[in-house]
């Protein structure tokens, strides 16, 4: 058992390096900040991006620490932002959306208009055609996107869905499910507004509109704009660079990357970086355990 020093010891490396983290942060954004046309280039790149992983777009076994990856072409570009701990319960509203509800399903439930925010963690077992997806879903950081994961879980909203779409770049590796009508154009008939990483960052902050890393093991909703998530989402089976306006919510637990490095592995159907899945996935229910 540890000695009251060694925790001392410890808990000080762990300042440290969290010290360490915000200064590299404060430096990068007074770099950009002074380099303004390079900015601009990297905003524009940024919007590309976006584009690719919005619900309307033409259409290791664990995740990596914040600020690492191994993953190529992502060197240089920063982690996800340090989270801010919620305590308590926060505000949540699911307001109906201008896309009809690909399936009828019930928005989510709140309490007087409020999510907790514990438990910190909830454990999900998503069952594929081509194999287990262990989730653990982050309540503590993104309640409102929590709650409504598992409400339409429960109404078996993702019951026999396909998982339409399958990016294979080296900066984008992500598998996108969610939609049961298999276009990427369909959601629950209400949206709800982003969470973490997005509300780390004042509005207007420029630093939306720069790539962070999404790392490998990352569970994310996909969108078509600020505030527009319904019930698409994405799997990172690989570190990719997004801006931070998509609400991270989760972690894939190991039987969940092996099944998707399976799927990836098989690659896009027509050849490319981007399209159907080669291997047709099939979300054939969504439990808590």
């Amino acid at each position: 058992m540890p000695t009251n020093e060694q925790r001392r010891a410890t808990a000080k490396r762990k300042l440290e390096r969290q010290l360490e983290r915000r200064a590299h942060r404060a430096r990068r954004r007074r770099m950009l900040t002074i380099a303004g046309s390079i900015g601009g280039v990297v905003i524009l790149v940024a919007a590309g991006v976006f584009a690719v992983v919005s619900l309307n777009g033409d259409s290791d076994s664990t995740a990596a620490p914040s600020g690492e990856t191994t993953d190529p072409g992502l060197d240089g570009v920063p982690g996800l932002p340090e989270f801010t701990a919620k305590s308590g319960s926060v505000s949540c509203s699911y307001p109906a959306s201008d896309k009809k509800a690909v399936k009828d399903v019930e928005p989510p439930k709140t309490q007087d208009g409020k999510v907790p925010t514990e438990p910190a963690t909830v454990s999900m077992s998503m069952m594929t055609d081509q194999g287990p997806v262990g989730l653990m879903l982050d309540n503590g950081k993104s309640p409102c996107t929590v709650n409504s994961f598992i409400s339409l879980a429960q109404q078996n909203f993702f019951k026999d869905t396909p998982c339409h779409r399958l990016t294979t770049a080296p900066t984008l590796r992500v598998l996108q499910c969610g939609d049961p009508g298999g276009d990427g154009k369909g959601g629950p008939g209400y949206e709800f507004a982003n969470e973490y990483p997005t509300d780390e960052y004042e509005a207007g902050d420029p630093a939306l509109q720069r790539p962070v890393v999404y790392p490998r093991g990352t569970l994310a909703m996909a969108n078509s704009g600020p505030d527009t998530n319904g019930s698409q989402f994405f799997l990172v089976y690989g570190g990719s660079q997004l801006p931070p306006n998509y609400t991270v919510f989760g972690t894939i637990q190991d039987d969940g990357l092996e099944t998707l490095d399976k799927i990836a592995d098989a690659g896009v159907a027509d050849g490319t970086t981007d399209g159907a899945p080669k291997t047709p996935v099939t979300i054939e229910s969504v439990l808590l355990d």
